[in-house]
């Protein structure tokens, strides 16, 4: 037998403690054995042999690399168990539970990656006699682990657009495992699918925008899982978010409105001004992701020095982010007159002082900003949330 435990139900040590028969003889190695049994019975022979306690423990003794998340079993084939105790490597006993009926033992919690862990089991045999056993074990020792971090965070109220994204610290080699070791409940049930954008960054979403008021639990379960290559799982993690109000922006770059609609309908519409053709802003549908009372913005953040025909450096009001690449929607005094009519910004959904910050009070993380007709690319997926840039059908495909 292998000393290898990977798989602990499929190892079993069988502990038998022989119990003597006559004459007195102790048990097997000093446990305490029957001893005499007295003589022939009643009827002139030798008294049949007592009944043998054995108790089997998975894993089985002086196992290696033994993984922490699989129960730890000790089973009585003979007699009853009536005490099993785990130790740690600092002797702090490891949390189990011993059945009704006494047959068995299971270990109730995960264990520690590259542990060496002790178990004494005492039961009594068919005869009532008691008798002990010890068995030990070494858990398994990962290359590297990693953590896996979560967007949205606990207790969050989201927008519609809001996808569900995982970024581990170490890449990630069995992309299959690590999906299905997240776990994604929702209410009312929506389906969905994972999408990677890199080998340390997965997203899940549905195929269309979510329902306001649907309720999510993300449960990650990576610990004790080989993800490849080694890379292990620090530890689980849970998170529960809310989706509230279905809040969906429409900018226009042809007509210079933003019409702005609250589950369905129209809240507010607002003259803006997009990008100007020699910066223009990208066509498609935005997720928010920050908001800023005040925020500097700085040409050179995307390679055009400040002092450059192009550059600029100018702090700005009631920030929303829409884009890693540097698009908001934000106060623009200076174009007011152009908003509704021209596109003059670098980029941006200029929007007036009073515009501005009502969207900067409405809107939320999640929400969805559309641009369309404003003579620029498309929005790339990885910048930002762009998720639902990518079609359902790509999508499903996972780009593994």
């Amino acid at each position: 037998m292998s000393g290898r435990g990977r798989g602990m139900g499929a190892a079993l040590v069988v502990l038998a403690l022989l119990v003597g028969c006559s004459g007195g003889e102790g048990g097997e190695g000093g446990q305490g054995g029957a001893g005499d049994q007295g003589g022939g019975g009643g009827q002139g022979g030798q008294a049949a042999p007592a009944a043998t306690l054995r108790l089997e423990i998975a894993p089985a003794d002086q196992s290696t690399g033994v993984s922490p998340i699989e129960p730890v079993r000790v089973r009585a084939a003979e007699g009853r168990l009536t005490e099993v105790a785990m130790t740690n490597p600092e002797g702090r006993l490891v949390k189990g539970e011993l059945g009704a009926d006494g047959l068995s033992w299971t270990s109730g919690v995960p264990l520690g990656y590259g542990r060496r862990y002790r178990i004494v089991a005492t039961g009594d045999g068919p005869d009532g006699k008691q008798s002990t056993v010890t068995s030990s074990f070494t858990t398994l020792q990962p290359r590297t682990l990693t953590f896996a971090s979560m967007n949205p965070l606990n207790g969050q109220v989201v927008g519609v657009g809001q996808p569900i994204a995982v970024y581990f610290d170490e890449p990630i080699g069995n992309k299959e495992l690590a999906e299905r070791s997240i776990g994604i409940t929702t209410t009312p049930k929506v389906g969905g699918a994972f999408y990677w954008f890199s080998d340390r960054e997965v997203h899940w979403r549905p195929q269309e925008f979510w329902r306001a008021g649907t309720k999510v639990v993300a449960d990650i379960r990576i610990y004790g899982r080989d993800l490849g290559n080694g890379v292990y799982g620090q530890e689980d993690r849970r998170i529960s978010f809310s989706i509230g109000d279905a809040v969906v922006a429409e900018a226009d770059g042809a007509s210079h409105q933003m019409i702005v609609k609250i589950n369905g309908v129209v809240a507010r519409q607002m003259q803006v001004s997009l990008g100007k053709p020699a910066a223009p802003s990208s066509d498609g549908v935005h997720v928010v992701t920050e908001h800023h009372p005040k925020k500097i913005m700085d040409s050179s953040t995307y390679g055009v020095p400040v002092d450059s025909p192009e550059g600029y450096r100018t702090e700005v009001e009631w920030a929303v982010r829409i884009s890693n690449g540097g698009e908001f929607v934000h106060s623009a005094p200076w174009s007011v007159r152009d908003q509704g009519h021209r596109n003059v910004s670098h980029g941006c959904v200029n929007a007036s002082p009073e515009n501005a910050k009502w969207f900067f009070d409405t809107v939320k993380k999640g929400d969805v900003v559309i641009i369309r007709n404003s003579g620029g690319s498309q929005l790339r997926a990885w910048d930002g949330f762009g998720d639902w840039q990518v079609p359902w059908s790509q999508w499903q495909a996972g780009n593994r």
